[in-house]
């Protein structure tokens, strides 16, 4: 196999962070780079199509936060969540309750304590689709969520899961800077306001896939993924520059090499509402992943100048066997994880039946310090590392591409697949909640 060239990882990434910018889901610059995808699969040989599916676009001309306390209103900075609607361009007014998700939703009686005001929630994943009906059903006027995952001074951008605001509804959720709200609480705020002009509205986003055949139609299909959309004001250099840019490279160097099994890359749309793309791919090709599906390796994330690898998903014995041989070769070493972690574009294969991991590369004990942040820029990255990994990347794709017999012990086992299809029943409303939510433009 050909080297993998860090110079033209840099290419690609400058020309998805700087020429294109931000790529957010149902925007033109997530449309600018799967045309540039597109165009890079294609001349690398490979067969490519787009397929396209409905989203909520998030669409915001202002978003204001101000919060009261020493006597007088200040003013900071705040996000909003996509598939959450906004104001409608009116000022939001109430009293200041802080919440402690960890534990608070022990209590009884959440109406109580928020209908009518702004709730401070300390804490942002609302894993319960159970809590987050409580939640909404308490009729709060708006929710301030907090990341504890990093306690910075900025607001990250972020996403209710689709399928729990088209059940549930939706109320404005704006996200705001970890240290800003340990303020508020120091300072005694009793009072917050919010206005934010725009929401959301129906678009489409596209999975690109890059097909390379193999020369036995009934061997089956081994799948390459990552993402090519951003969070909200970031250029998303590591999330998920790096695994798009990785495709383009991959797609260079394993299309002359000889293969049994077809090699189907894809770059997602939508991930960054919860593998929406992903989601729409093993919906609408469930049949075809049961009969063909051998295994997904995702890249996310994996580009960080400091940090350790990491490879997370859920492998069967005669794969991950495979794992550590091709990553020494080159001087990468990983921690497994062998857990279902719903929150990469694997997982809709794994509850489709089909084997996958997603590798990454984190600086932190919570992932990457710059997560979905403005300065999730190439300055973070080490083009060299990350065609490190995309060489031992390519070496294992190839290996499962022409490994005569993956067996009937590449499957995922039945101790699993419950936890599997719990989060994929829970997270992404299981097989039929294919739809986006409905538009959102002022309050719910």
């Amino acid at each position: 196999m050909d080297p993998i060239q860090p110079d033209l990882l840099l290419t690609h990434l400058r020309y998805l962070t700087e020429t294109i910018g931000v790529r957010l889901a149902g925007q033109p610059g997530e449309q600018a780079a799967g045309e540039y995808l597109a165009a890079q699969f294609a001349a690398a040989g490979a067969r490519v199509q787009s397929e396209v599916f409905p989203v909520a676009t998030r669409e915001v001309t202002t978003q204001e936060l101000q919060v009261f306390f020493g006597g007088a209103w200040h003013v900071f900075p705040c996000s909003l969540f996509v598939n959450t609607p906004g104001t409608g361009g009116e000022w939001v007014e109430g009293p200041l309750v802080f919440f402690d998700s960890q534990t608070g939703y022990q209590e009884t009686d959440l109406a109580a304590k928020f209908r009518g005001k702004i709730v401070l929630h300390l804490g942002t994943h609302l894993e319960s689709p159970d809590h987050y009906r409580r939640l909404v059903a308490a009729a709060p006027l708006a929710v301030l969520m907090v990341d504890v995952r990093y306690p910075g001074a900025s607001p990250l951008a972020d996403a209710i899961f689709p399928a729990y605001a088209r059940l549930h509804g939706a109320v404005t959720v704006l996200n705001v800077a970890y240290l800003d709200a340990w303020r508020w609480r120091e300072q005694g705020a009793t009072q917050a306001r919010c206005r934010v002009v725009g929401g959301m509205r129906p678009a489409e986003s596209s999975n690109i896939i890059a097909e390379f055949p193999g020369t036995d139609p009934e061997a089956g299909v081994i799948y390459v993924g990552a993402h090519h959309d951003t969070q909200a004001d970031s250029v998303g250099a590591d999330d998920n520059g790096s695994g798009a840019a990785g495709l383009i490279e991959l797609a260079r160097v394993l299309a002359p090499l000889p293969r049994l099994r077809t090699i189907r890359l894809i770059s997602f749309g939508a991930e960054e509402q919860l593998s929406v793309g992903s989601a729409a791919y093993v919906r609408r090709h469930r049949a075809d992943l049961a009969n063909a599906g051998r295994c997904m390796v995702n890249l996310d994330s994996f580009g960080s100048l400091l940090g350790w690898n990491v490879l997370t998903g859920v492998l069967p014995p005669a794969i991950a066997s495979k794992l550590a041989p091709h990553f020494q070769r080159h001087g990468q070493f990983f921690r497994h994880e062998q857990i279902a972690q719903p929150y990469f574009d694997h997982f809709p294969f794994l509850a489709a039946g089909v084997p996958g991991v997603s590798l990454i590369r984190n600086n932190c004990a919570s992932g990457r310090f710059f997560h979905h942040r403005p300065d999730d820029t190439i300055a973070r990255l080490s083009p060299e590392v990350m065609a490190s990994l995309l060489q031992a990347v390519g070496d294992l794709v190839n290996d499962l591409a022409n490994t005569a017999d993956l067996g009937a012990e590449a499957l995922i086992s039945e101790v699993d697949r419950p936890t599997i299809l719990e989060s994929w029943n829970n997270l992404f409303g299981g097989w039929e909640q294919g739809a986006t939510p409905p538009a959102q433009g002022g309050p719910a």
